[in-house]
Protein backbone atom coordinates (compact mmCIF):
# COMPACT_ATOMS: atom_id res chain seq x y z
CA UNK A 1 0.00 0.00 0.00
CA UNK A 2 1.59 3.70 -0.87
CA UNK A 3 2.01 5.76 1.75
CA UNK A 4 -0.06 8.98 1.20
CA UNK A 5 0.75 11.01 4.79
CA UNK A 6 3.32 10.32 6.97
CA UNK A 7 3.19 12.38 10.23
CA UNK A 8 7.04 12.23 11.99
CA UNK A 9 7.28 13.27 16.17
CA UNK A 10 4.29 15.82 15.86
CA UNK A 11 3.93 17.99 18.73
CA UNK A 12 1.67 21.04 18.78
CA UNK A 13 2.32 23.25 22.24
CA UNK A 14 0.32 26.06 23.16
CA UNK A 15 2.00 28.84 25.19
CA UNK A 16 -0.19 29.11 28.20
CA UNK A 17 0.33 32.41 30.89
CA UNK A 18 -0.28 31.20 34.63
CA UNK A 19 0.66 32.16 38.20
CA UNK A 20 -0.48 35.59 39.74
CA UNK A 21 0.07 38.93 38.80
CA UNK A 22 3.74 39.62 39.68
CA UNK A 23 4.72 35.92 39.43
CA UNK A 24 3.00 34.78 36.58
CA UNK A 25 4.93 32.51 33.54
CA UNK A 26 4.58 30.78 30.17
CA UNK A 27 4.15 27.49 30.35
CA UNK A 28 3.26 24.77 27.43
CA UNK A 29 -0.01 23.22 27.59
CA UNK A 30 1.57 19.88 25.54
CA UNK A 31 -2.01 19.27 23.20
CA UNK A 32 0.25 16.70 20.93
CA UNK A 33 3.14 15.49 22.43
CA UNK A 34 5.63 13.67 19.61
CA UNK A 35 3.15 11.61 17.54
CA UNK A 36 4.03 9.76 14.78
CA UNK A 37 2.20 7.64 12.17
CA UNK A 38 1.21 6.87 8.32
CA UNK A 39 -1.79 6.73 6.50
CA UNK A 40 -2.26 4.52 2.92
CA UNK A 41 -3.34 5.50 0.02
CA UNK A 42 -7.09 4.11 0.40
CA UNK A 43 -6.99 3.47 4.26
CA UNK A 44 -9.04 4.75 7.17
CA UNK A 45 -7.20 4.94 9.71
CA UNK A 46 -9.47 5.70 13.42
CA UNK A 47 -8.04 8.13 16.35
CA UNK A 48 -9.63 7.54 19.54
CA UNK A 49 -9.12 8.27 22.97
CA UNK A 50 -10.84 10.43 25.81
CA UNK A 51 -11.96 14.09 25.35
CA UNK A 52 -8.78 16.48 25.77
CA UNK A 53 -6.35 13.82 24.74
CA UNK A 54 -5.17 15.95 21.35
CA UNK A 55 -7.10 14.18 18.69
CA UNK A 56 -9.18 17.42 17.14
CA UNK A 57 -5.78 19.21 17.49
CA UNK A 58 -3.95 16.31 15.57
CA UNK A 59 -6.32 16.19 12.53
CA UNK A 60 -5.83 20.03 12.42
CA UNK A 61 -2.34 20.11 12.34
CA UNK A 62 -1.79 17.76 10.03
CA UNK A 63 -3.97 19.85 7.59
CA UNK A 64 -1.64 23.22 8.72
CA UNK A 65 -4.83 24.30 10.44
CA UNK A 66 -3.17 24.74 13.51
CA UNK A 67 0.94 25.18 12.95
CA UNK A 68 2.90 22.64 15.11
CA UNK A 69 5.14 23.38 17.33
CA UNK A 70 7.99 20.73 16.16
CA UNK A 71 7.90 17.18 14.08
CA UNK A 72 6.78 16.76 10.04
CA UNK A 73 3.29 16.10 8.35
CA UNK A 74 4.61 14.92 4.69
CA UNK A 75 2.37 14.56 2.26
CA UNK A 76 3.29 12.60 -0.72
CA UNK A 77 6.91 12.78 0.36
CA UNK A 78 6.54 16.75 0.92
CA UNK A 79 6.48 18.75 4.39
CA UNK A 80 3.61 20.54 4.59
CA UNK A 81 5.30 22.41 7.36
CA UNK A 82 7.79 24.16 5.42
CA UNK A 83 6.06 25.51 2.67
CA UNK A 84 4.69 29.19 2.47
CA UNK A 85 0.72 29.98 2.79
CA UNK A 86 0.34 30.36 -1.10
CA UNK A 87 1.84 26.53 -1.87
CA UNK A 88 -0.18 25.21 1.02
CA UNK A 89 -3.28 26.94 -0.24
CA UNK A 90 -3.02 25.04 -3.70
CA UNK A 91 -2.75 21.78 -1.28
CA UNK A 92 -5.84 22.49 -0.18
CA UNK A 93 -7.82 20.76 -2.68
CA UNK A 94 -6.34 17.17 -1.60
CA UNK A 95 -6.59 17.37 2.39
CA UNK A 96 -10.18 18.49 3.00
CA UNK A 97 -11.60 17.88 6.68
CA UNK A 98 -15.90 17.00 8.05
CA UNK A 99 -16.47 18.99 11.44
CA UNK A 100 -18.59 17.37 14.17
CA UNK A 101 -21.83 19.55 14.58
CA UNK A 102 -23.06 19.73 10.74
CA UNK A 103 -25.28 22.58 11.25
CA UNK A 104 -22.87 24.64 13.01
CA UNK A 105 -20.15 24.13 10.37
CA UNK A 106 -22.50 25.31 7.58
CA UNK A 107 -23.54 28.81 6.67
CA UNK A 108 -26.73 29.25 7.07
CA UNK A 109 -26.97 32.67 4.97
CA UNK A 110 -25.73 30.36 2.08
CA UNK A 111 -28.32 28.03 -0.25
CA UNK A 112 -26.54 24.10 -0.46
CA UNK A 113 -25.11 25.09 -3.96
CA UNK A 114 -24.11 27.91 -2.85
CA UNK A 115 -22.23 25.98 0.35
CA UNK A 116 -20.56 23.40 -1.88
CA UNK A 117 -19.64 25.92 -4.80
CA UNK A 118 -17.41 27.96 -2.37
CA UNK A 119 -14.69 25.85 -2.56
CA UNK A 120 -14.63 25.26 -6.29
CA UNK A 121 -13.99 29.30 -6.56
CA UNK A 122 -11.72 29.77 -4.02
CA UNK A 123 -9.15 26.74 -5.70
CA UNK A 124 -10.04 27.93 -9.20
CA UNK A 125 -11.37 31.16 -9.54
CA UNK A 126 -11.60 30.47 -13.31
CA UNK A 127 -13.88 27.73 -13.16
CA UNK A 128 -16.85 28.48 -15.16
CA UNK A 129 -20.91 28.75 -13.78
CA UNK A 130 -22.10 25.54 -15.28
CA UNK A 131 -19.02 23.41 -14.79
CA UNK A 132 -19.15 23.83 -11.28
CA UNK A 133 -23.01 23.69 -11.09
CA UNK A 134 -22.51 20.40 -13.39
CA UNK A 135 -19.93 19.23 -10.59
CA UNK A 136 -22.22 20.30 -7.64
CA UNK A 137 -25.04 18.07 -9.44
CA UNK A 138 -22.54 15.39 -9.35
CA UNK A 139 -21.39 15.27 -5.80
CA UNK A 140 -24.83 15.98 -4.43
CA UNK A 141 -26.31 12.73 -6.24
CA UNK A 142 -23.06 11.00 -4.92
CA UNK A 143 -23.98 12.15 -1.05
CA UNK A 144 -27.56 11.22 -1.64
CA UNK A 145 -28.99 14.53 -1.94
CA UNK A 146 -31.24 15.30 -4.59
CA UNK A 147 -29.73 18.27 -7.10
CA UNK A 148 -33.46 19.72 -6.49
CA UNK A 149 -32.43 21.22 -2.91
CA UNK A 150 -29.49 22.97 -4.08
CA UNK A 151 -31.63 26.14 -3.58
CA UNK A 152 -32.52 25.54 -0.05
CA UNK A 153 -30.98 26.55 3.25
CA UNK A 154 -29.41 24.29 6.01
CA UNK A 155 -31.87 25.00 8.68
CA UNK A 156 -34.54 23.07 6.42
CA UNK A 157 -32.48 20.25 6.46
CA UNK A 158 -32.07 17.32 9.51
CA UNK A 159 -29.28 16.49 10.86
CA UNK A 160 -27.93 13.55 8.95
CA UNK A 161 -28.88 15.89 5.52
CA UNK A 162 -26.54 18.74 7.05
CA UNK A 163 -23.76 16.55 7.50
CA UNK A 164 -23.80 15.28 3.38
CA UNK A 165 -24.33 18.86 2.59
CA UNK A 166 -20.72 18.71 4.78
CA UNK A 167 -19.40 15.98 3.13
CA UNK A 168 -20.36 17.32 -0.15
CA UNK A 169 -19.03 19.97 0.31
CA UNK A 170 -15.34 18.41 1.22
CA UNK A 171 -15.95 15.49 -2.00
CA UNK A 172 -16.49 18.80 -4.41
CA UNK A 173 -13.06 18.88 -5.03
CA UNK A 174 -12.09 15.69 -5.20
CA UNK A 175 -9.26 15.49 -2.08
CA UNK A 176 -6.97 12.51 -1.59
CA UNK A 177 -7.24 12.65 2.06
CA UNK A 178 -10.40 13.57 4.31
CA UNK A 179 -10.43 14.04 7.92
CA UNK A 180 -13.52 13.61 9.92
CA UNK A 181 -13.75 14.55 12.91
CA UNK A 182 -16.29 12.90 14.89
CA UNK A 183 -18.66 13.42 12.21
CA UNK A 184 -21.63 11.20 13.41
CA UNK A 185 -21.35 12.18 17.20
CA UNK A 186 -24.50 14.25 16.97
CA UNK A 187 -26.36 12.00 15.04
CA UNK A 188 -29.09 9.52 16.22
CA UNK A 189 -27.32 5.98 15.70
CA UNK A 190 -29.69 5.08 12.47
CA UNK A 191 -28.94 8.21 10.66
CA UNK A 192 -24.82 7.51 11.95
CA UNK A 193 -25.20 4.17 10.73
CA UNK A 194 -26.06 6.29 7.24
CA UNK A 195 -23.25 8.38 7.30
CA UNK A 196 -20.94 5.56 7.98
CA UNK A 197 -21.89 3.50 5.06
CA UNK A 198 -22.02 6.47 2.76
CA UNK A 199 -18.32 7.13 3.99
CA UNK A 200 -17.44 3.73 3.34
CA UNK A 201 -19.02 3.71 0.15
CA UNK A 202 -17.57 6.59 -0.92
CA UNK A 203 -14.17 5.61 0.29
CA UNK A 204 -14.26 2.91 -2.45
CA UNK A 205 -15.80 4.52 -5.31
CA UNK A 206 -12.95 7.55 -5.22
CA UNK A 207 -10.03 5.79 -3.60
CA UNK A 208 -9.88 8.06 -0.41
CA UNK A 209 -8.01 8.33 2.54
CA UNK A 210 -9.70 8.49 5.92
CA UNK A 211 -8.75 10.03 8.89
CA UNK A 212 -11.38 9.32 11.44
CA UNK A 213 -11.58 10.62 14.75
CA UNK A 214 -14.13 9.42 17.27
CA UNK A 215 -14.77 8.20 20.38
CA UNK A 216 -17.46 5.22 19.26
CA UNK A 217 -15.35 2.32 19.19
CA UNK A 218 -18.48 0.25 17.66
CA UNK A 219 -18.04 2.62 14.70
CA UNK A 220 -14.24 2.47 14.73
CA UNK A 221 -14.07 -1.17 14.23
CA UNK A 222 -16.96 -1.05 11.84
CA UNK A 223 -15.63 1.67 9.22
CA UNK A 224 -11.42 2.06 10.42
CA UNK A 225 -8.94 -0.70 8.82
CA UNK A 226 -6.13 0.73 11.58
CA UNK A 227 -6.83 2.08 14.73
CA UNK A 228 -4.55 4.35 16.95
CA UNK A 229 -5.18 5.09 20.80
CA UNK A 230 -4.14 8.56 22.01
CA UNK A 231 -3.75 9.41 25.82
CA UNK A 232 -3.01 13.33 26.99
CA UNK A 233 -1.20 13.85 23.45
CA UNK A 234 0.43 10.61 22.88
CA UNK A 235 0.21 6.92 21.16
CA UNK A 236 -0.44 4.61 22.81
CA UNK A 237 -1.05 1.63 21.02
CA UNK A 238 -1.71 1.52 16.82
CA UNK A 239 -2.37 -1.61 15.02
CA UNK A 240 -4.74 -3.22 12.99
CA UNK A 241 -8.53 -2.87 13.83
CA UNK A 242 -8.75 -7.03 14.39
CA UNK A 243 -5.81 -7.21 16.36
CA UNK A 244 -6.33 -4.37 18.20
CA UNK A 245 -9.92 -5.45 19.31
CA UNK A 246 -8.98 -9.25 19.45
CA UNK A 247 -6.09 -8.42 21.75
CA UNK A 248 -5.37 -5.11 23.06
CA UNK A 249 -1.90 -4.73 24.72
CA UNK A 250 -2.13 -1.79 26.46
CA UNK A 251 -3.86 -1.15 29.56
CA UNK A 252 -5.62 2.20 28.31
CA UNK A 253 -6.54 0.19 25.27
CA UNK A 254 -8.01 -2.32 27.20
CA UNK A 255 -9.54 -0.26 29.15
CA UNK A 256 -11.32 1.11 26.44
CA UNK A 257 -12.39 -1.54 24.54
CA UNK A 258 -13.53 -3.35 27.65
CA UNK A 259 -16.32 -0.14 28.49
CA UNK A 260 -17.77 -1.40 24.47
CA UNK A 261 -20.97 -2.56 25.19
CA UNK A 262 -21.94 -5.87 24.07
CA UNK A 263 -25.33 -6.62 22.61
CA UNK A 264 -25.91 -9.65 24.13
CA UNK A 265 -27.38 -8.81 28.04
CA UNK A 266 -25.61 -12.22 28.64
CA UNK A 267 -22.44 -11.66 27.33
CA UNK A 268 -22.72 -7.90 28.76
CA UNK A 269 -23.23 -8.67 32.11
CA UNK A 270 -20.01 -11.63 32.42
CA UNK A 271 -17.40 -10.23 30.60
CA UNK A 272 -15.28 -8.09 33.23
CA UNK A 273 -15.02 -4.05 32.61
CA UNK A 274 -11.57 -2.31 33.48
CA UNK A 275 -12.62 0.89 35.54
CA UNK A 276 -9.72 3.53 35.33
CA UNK A 277 -9.20 5.48 38.39
CA UNK A 278 -9.18 9.29 38.53
CA UNK A 279 -9.45 11.31 36.13
CA UNK A 280 -7.35 12.70 33.20
CA UNK A 281 -4.23 14.57 34.25
CA UNK A 282 -4.03 18.75 32.95
CA UNK A 283 -1.77 18.58 29.83
CA UNK A 284 -0.12 21.69 31.42
CA UNK A 285 1.66 19.63 33.74
CA UNK A 286 1.36 16.04 32.51
CA UNK A 287 3.13 13.36 34.57
CA UNK A 288 6.78 12.34 34.68
CA UNK A 289 7.67 9.20 32.08
CA UNK A 290 4.63 7.63 31.30
CA UNK A 291 1.76 9.88 31.20
CA UNK A 292 -1.08 7.12 31.70
CA UNK A 293 0.66 5.84 34.96
CA UNK A 294 -1.36 7.50 37.46
CA UNK A 295 -4.57 5.78 36.07
CA UNK A 296 -2.44 2.32 35.12
CA UNK A 297 -2.81 -0.96 37.68
CA UNK A 298 0.41 -1.94 36.02
CA UNK A 299 2.36 1.07 37.10
CA UNK A 300 5.77 0.52 38.63
CA UNK A 301 8.46 3.20 39.87
CA UNK A 302 9.72 2.44 36.16
CA UNK A 303 7.26 4.15 34.80
CA UNK A 304 7.69 7.31 37.02
CA UNK A 305 11.03 7.56 35.55
CA UNK A 306 11.50 6.74 31.90
CA UNK A 307 8.84 7.33 28.74
CA UNK A 308 8.15 4.28 26.89
CA UNK A 309 9.08 4.82 23.39
CA UNK A 310 7.17 2.91 20.61
CA UNK A 311 7.99 -0.61 20.14
CA UNK A 312 7.01 -2.29 16.83
CA UNK A 313 5.88 -5.62 16.63
CA UNK A 314 6.68 -7.97 13.68
CA UNK A 315 3.01 -7.57 12.61
CA UNK A 316 3.41 -3.84 12.66
CA UNK A 317 1.85 -3.61 15.95
CA UNK A 318 3.17 -0.54 17.73
CA UNK A 319 3.15 -0.22 21.68
CA UNK A 320 4.36 2.50 23.55
CA UNK A 321 4.40 0.71 27.20
CA UNK A 322 7.02 -0.59 29.92
CA UNK A 323 4.96 -3.57 30.84
CA UNK A 324 3.20 -4.83 27.66
CA UNK A 325 4.05 -8.07 28.21
CA UNK A 326 3.33 -8.72 31.75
Amino acid sequence: MKTVLKVENLKVHFPIKAGGFLNSKIIPLRAVDGVSFEVGAGECLGVVGESGCGKSTLGRAVLQLIKPTDGKVLWLGENLCDLPREQMRQKRSNLQLVFQDPLSSLNPRLTVAEIIREPLYATDPTIGREDADQRIDEIMKAVGLLPEMRNRYPHEFSGGQCQRIAIARAMVLKPKLIICDEPVSSLDVSIQAQIINLLRRLQKEYGLSLIFISHDLSVVRHLCHRVMVLYLGRMMELADRDSLFAKPLHPYTQALISAVPIPDPAKERAKGTLILSGDLPSPLNPPSGCVFRTRCLKATPKCIKEVPTVEVLENGHQIACHHWLK
